[in-house]
C-alpha cells in the first residue's frame, strides 16, 4: 500500500486503459476509473496476472459526490492522469446540438475539476504530485465542425495553464499532453453516434495515425522524468498530421 499510485480516469479502454498498463508496467500501483465497471474490472485483473497492482472503481467523473467519496477512499494519490473525455458531433454551430456541447463541457472541463479538487490535498500530501491533463490539439486551434469539442478541450488546456501558475512553488507538476489524430476503438464511433462509416473517414488514407500506446508512452515518459522536471506541453501528432486540418492521405 506504500507503493507509488497512480489514478487514472476513463480507464476502461483507449488511452486510459493503455496508460494504465504502461504506468503498472513502470512500476505504480493504478487506480482504474471508469464508469464501465466490467471493463476496468476486467482491466484489474489483467494487471494482477502480470504481477502488477491495480484496483477498479466504478466512478463517473461529472458526478461531483461521486468524485469525492472516490478520493476519501484512497490512501493515497502520487499521480492523477484526468483521461476522461470524449467527443459529441461534429456538426456546425448554426447546426449543433447544445445537449452534445453541455455534456461534452461536464467531461472534459468539470470532470478534470472535479479530479482535480478532490484529490490535489493528497497529491500535496504526497510531496511529489504530478497531474496530468490529456487535452488535444483541438484545445490549441480550431478547426469547422468542431466547434462544441474544441470549445471544451480549450477549457482543459486553460486549467492546466492555470493551476500550474497556481500550484507555482508546491510540490505538485502540472503536465499537459495534446494528441492529435490517434486511432482507437472508440473516439470517432462515439463522436459520431456509432456510424461505423464516418468513423472510418476520420483515419481514411492516414498510412499511421497515432495508436493509444503511442500516447501511453508519452504520458508515462512525462511522468516518470525527475521531479525538478516539468513538461509543461507536450503536442504529439503522427508525422501525417501537420495541424488539426492538414491531414496528408494516401491515394
Amino acid at each position: 500500500m506504500s507503493r507509488r499510485t497512480a489514478v487514472v480516469t476513463g480507464a476502461s479502454s483507449g488511452i486510459g486503459a493503455a496508460t494504465a498498463r504502461r504506468l503498472a508496467a513502470s512500476g505504480y500501483r493504478v487506480v482504474l476509473a471508469a464508469r464501465r465497471t466490467d471493463r476496468v474490472e476486467a482491466l484489474a485483473a489483467e494487471l494482477a496476472e502480470a504481477g502488477q497492482e491495480a484496483v477498479a472503481h466504478a466512478l463517473d467523473v461529472t458526478d461531483r459526490a461521486a468524485v469525492n467519496a472516490f478520493a476519501a477512499s484512497l490512501d493515497r494519490c502520487d499521480v492523477l492522469v484526468n483521461n476522461a473525455g470524449g467527443a459529441l458531433g461534429a456538426d456546425r454551430i448554426d447546426a449543433a446540438e447544445p445537449a452534445d456541447w453541455r455534456a461534452m463541457y461536464e467531461v472534459n472541463v468539470l470532470g478534470v475539476l472535479h479530479l482535480t479538487q478532490a484529490l490535489l490535498p493528497a497529491l500535496r500530501a504526497s510531496g511529489d504530485g504530478t497531474i496530468v491533463v490529456l487535452s488535444s490539439t483541438a484545445g490549441l486551434a480550431t478547426y469547422e465542425g468542431g466547434g462544441g469539442y474544441v470549445a471544451a478541450k480549450h477549457g482543459a488546456h486553460v486549467i492546466a495553464e492555470t493551476l500550474r501558475l497556481e500550484l507555482c512553488g508546491e510540490p505538485v507538476r502540472v503536465i499537459e499532453i495534446a494528441p492529435g489524430m490517434v486511432k482507437t476503438e472508440e473516439f470517432a464511433k462515439n463522436r459520431y453516434a456509432g456510424d461505423e462509416d464516418k468513423a472510418a473517414a476520420v483515419y481514411a488514407g492516414v498510412a499511421e495515425p497515432l495508436t493509444a500506446e503511442d500516447i501511453a508512452d508519452t504520458v508515462d515518459w512525462a511522468v516518470t522524468r525527475p521531479s525538478h522536471v516539468n513538461i509543461d506541453l507536450l503536442v504529439v501528432r503522427p508525422r501525417a498530421q501537420a495541424s488539426n486540418y492538414k491531414v496528408h492521405r494516401e491515394g
